[in-house]
């Protein structure tokens, strides 16, 4: 397996806790508790690896930077923006949320749970999509590098004899 594998891994992640907090939602919503529990801990799982490969990936490979078509780069920016901000902000909530639960203080987790659950599927979603624009729709080429830039990036050099 290649590190360029990553970027599907990571939103097949997302997509994955997108879908197990929706399934846990309607479980929920359908008072099965222990389905609910087991859905959202799926999602946290999901989550938590999604944010391993995540950082693992950048750590690697640095990033990709969406400039083409040049049209559609507002609109692109906005939703990274937007992901980027919330998740961030999610990763707190997620722990108090679940905390709550953790210790049965249902009312309380309930109170929160209002604000994390479509914040954190937003995220996930949203994840999913900046991979589609990203990788798939919209490919984005790696940037030419200047003749004068970094030797460590160029090719090595061929000597004949």
């Amino acid at each position: 397996m290649t590190i360029s594998i990553l970027p599907a891994v990571n939103a097949t992640l997302n997509g994955l806790s997108a879908v197990f907090l929706i399934c846990g939602f309607l479980a929920i919503k359908a008072g099965k508790r222990e389905v609910h529990r087991g859905f959202m801990l799926g999602a946290v799982c999901a989550s938590v690896l999604f944010l391993a490969s995540y950082l693992y990936y950048h750590a690697h490979a640095g990033t990709t930077s969406f400039r083409e078509p040049a049209w559609f780069r507002p609109y692109y920016l906005t939703l990274l923006g937007t992901h980027t901000f919330l998740a961030v902000v999610i990763l707190p909530l997620i722990v108090v949320t679940l905390t709550r639960a953790f210790r049965e203080r249902f009312e309380n987790h309930k109170k929160i749970a209002r604000w994390t659950f479509p914040l954190w599927l937003y995220v996930s979603l949203t994840g999913v999509l900046i991979y589609f624009l990203l990788y798939q729709i919209y490919p984005q080429q790696p940037p030419v590098l200047p003749a004068a830039g970094n030797r460590a990036l160029q090719a090595p050099a061929t000597f004949a004899n």
